[in-house]
């Protein structure tokens, strides 16, 4: 009976991922992650119909074959497909632009170069080999995770908001005899204008919409000065899809194939900094488990692109931007702009209703959304230690190559043609600079560095220096893992010589854990309950806790304060002990409370082993942002880290 009624006291929360606005929410916002997406999702098939030489008719159906497909792919990847197939956040999928250029050269290779219908077959067939080969090589590819810690996903995020700029500036800029145009800088500057204005002033769910207020308002204005028209409209057909094999049976070409499968290898990589700064954005921890279902996702999408006419595909990082600026986190609004790619790739005439926003005005949204990736990629690379040299170098080199391929793209061409697909873009280079300048710095060799804390003044230490240390210096340095009480340094300080750092953490836990009764009774109270830090102002928690993991709660209500307070109560009534409890970024007020629930059924033995339990896991926790400060901690933390979360998923 108890047992019930605890479980009925708590509301269920669900996380925002989770979450269905309403339908009108619902419908605006999907079509805003259309419209970012639509210029970068009909480039693809643009600049490869213009290299192959195909005909208009030919473009035509590519561009609905493309916009159906993403349509699929994004509901596979939001929605997912079973239990092991798409990531389930909100992630849009678009054509990879890193196909680009092995698509076009595998055409015009099965074809000495005349392109046509007939070089389609070909490039379908190795597209399909491909998505078969990303499907089942996610699992392998994710074990690997560790060699993709925050500097080197930062800096492919980095890398590709910045490469992507360049397409920005194409759009926002069209030039006539050597000099700008001033009125495609109008529209350009003004969508720019529009859209940071409705960031400043606008509230709520309107603030949301920036991005589409300035695509529709530069529109409007364009439509107004007759600098945009309509007229494609009436001239597109009312409906059209694509069938299966539309150009004939595939063609499996080996040296075709091997160029897709090397394209998708980077595209994982790419795929993999999206589901992480995704994941960063809507605050849910990304796992091994979660990288595999998202490159399934990416496998099976790419194997119907294949059948259905299309290209690979990818997550959209300009859609991972446009989460970031409107803080909309529902998967459901990519599943909804899905529905609107699908009606987009059979109506015809609705295509080219978007495809009539200028040029300059997509360039201005596209400039605000691609500079925001980079300004995920740097927050993801602040998660690594700044003052470490190796750090600096992988992303000042990765961004530099990067930057130089961007700004001159004819340096391919000095490459043999086998290693061009390597160096076509200044994503790929940037994403394979970083990691293998990773590998080089951090996992090839006897690796310099090995600082595991700081001392009292600031300074990086050495394992040598702290089983060097005298047990006063031992106790300063590490005294801020737990509140008041130094005892369990002072035991842990006895088992030195530390063999790394993972024998100091244990150290540090089996002196709590093996402490006579009373010992762990005092350090138990030395503990604020959770009612009184949750309910602290932000300063108030600063000065009893130096846990951070209050900074991840939502505003707590009457209601919430009053069941957080009942728990409270009941739980030093029985226990007759604060109610102590380690939370993490994610966990809601409902967490805490549902937690405190289940431990009311404890018995006393049980729950003061669990108490304990949470003051090591609040140590740990206060372990790593010590690591996190050393130079080159936060290095070693993140191997932990990915040690830890990831292979062990």
């Amino acid at each position: 009976m108890m047992k019930g009624h605890h479980r009925s006291a708590v509301t269920t929360h669900t996380h925002p991922v989770d979450q269905i606005p309403p339908v009108p929410k619902l419908a605006a916002l999907g079509l805003q992650h259309v419209l970012a997406f639509y210029a970068g999702a009909v480039i693809v098939p643009l600049l490869i119909a213009q290299s192959l030489n195909l005909d208009a008719a030919t473009t035509i159906h590519l561009i609905n074959a493309d916009l159906l497909t993403c349509g699929i792919a994004t509901l596979i990847q939001s929605l997912g497909v079973g239990r092991h197939i798409g990531v389930r956040l909100p992630i849009v999928q678009g054509v990879t632009t890193t196909a680009v250029a092995p698509i076009i050269a595998i055409g015009l290779g099965v074809t000495d170069g005349a392109g046509g219908v007939e070089s389609l077959p070909a490039i379908y067939g190795a597209v399909i080999v491909a998505g078969i080969f990303t499907f089942f090589a996610a699992p392998v590819f994710a074990r690997f995770l560790r060699f993709f810690p925050p500097v080197v996903t930062g800096s492919v995020l980095l890398v590709m908001g910045t490469s992507l700029l360049s397409v920005s500036a194409n759009d926002f800029v069209n030039y006539a005899e050597g000099v700008p145009a001033a009125r495609d800088l109008a529209y350009g500057f003004g969508t720019l204008a529009v859209i940071i204005l409705a960031q400043r002033f606008l509230r709520g769910f309107l603030s949301t919409l920036a991005v589409l207020l300035g695509l529709v308002g530069g529109t409007a204005v364009a439509l107004l000065l007759d600098d945009a028209n309509l007229s494609e409209v009436g001239s597109a057909g009312a409906f059209g899809i694509t069938t299966p094999f539309y150009f004939g049976v595939p063609e499996f070409n080996v040296v075709a194939i091997f160029s897709m499968i090397i394209v998708m290898i980077i595209t994982m990589v790419e795929t993999t900094g999206d589901v992480f700064a995704t994941g960063e954005i809507v605050r849910k921890r990304t796992r091994r488990s979660d990288v595999t279902r998202a490159l399934r996702a990416d496998g099976l999408s790419t194997f119907i692109g294949g059948v259905m006419n299309s290209f690979p595909y990818t997550c959209f990082a300009q859609n991972v931007g446009l989460v970031r600026i409107t803080g909309v986190k529902s998967r459901y609004v990519a599943a909804t702009a899905a529905v609107f790619m699908i009606i987009l790739g059979v109506l015809p005439k609705a295509g080219a209703i978007v495809a009539s926003i200028p040029s300059p005005v997509l360039g201005g949204a596209s400039l605000a959304l691609f500079a925001n990736v980079a300004w995920v990629g740097l927050q993801t690379i602040a998660k690594s230690d700044l003052s470490d040299n190796r750090n600096s170098v992988i992303v000042t080199s990765a961004l530099g190559l990067a930057m130089l391929v961007t700004f001159r793209p004819d340096i391919a061409s000095a490459f043999p043609e086998w290693a061009r697909i390597f160096v076509s873009s200044g994503m790929s280079v940037g994403a394979i600079t970083a990691i293998l300048l990773n590998l080089l710095f951090f996992h090839v060799g006897r690796q310099s560095g090995g600082n595991i804390a700081t001392s009292a003044a600031g300074d990086a230490l050495t394992l040598d220096q702290v089983n060097a240390m005298d047990r006063g210096e031992f106790v300063e340095t590490f005294t801020s893992l737990f509140n008041s009480k130094t005892w369990p340094l002072e035991t842990a300080w006895e088992s030195r010589p530390f063999a790394n750092v993972t024998a100091l953490r244990e150290a540090i836990q089996i002196a709590v854990l093996t402490a006579p009764t009373e010992r762990r009774e005092e350090l138990i109270h030395d503990y604020p309950d959770m009612a009184q830090l949750l309910l602290a102002s932000e300063s108030e928690a600063a000065e009893i806790s130096r846990d951070r993991g209050s900074l991840g709660l939502d505003t707590l209500d009457d209601v919430d304060r009053a069941k957080l307070i009942t728990v409270n109560e009941e739980y030093r009534e029985r226990f007759g002990m604060p109610f102590v409890s380690y939370f993490t970024t994610t966990d809601t007020v409902d967490d805490v409370i549902a937690a405190g629930l289940r431990r009311l059924e404890n018995s006393t033995e049980q729950e003061h082993r669990q108490a304990l339990g949470e003051i090591v896991e609040i140590a740990n926790d206060r372990f790593d942002i010590l690591l996190s400060d050393a130079n080159p901690a936060r290095t070693a933390f993140d191997r932990k880290f990915t040690e830890s979360e990831f292979l062990g998923q």
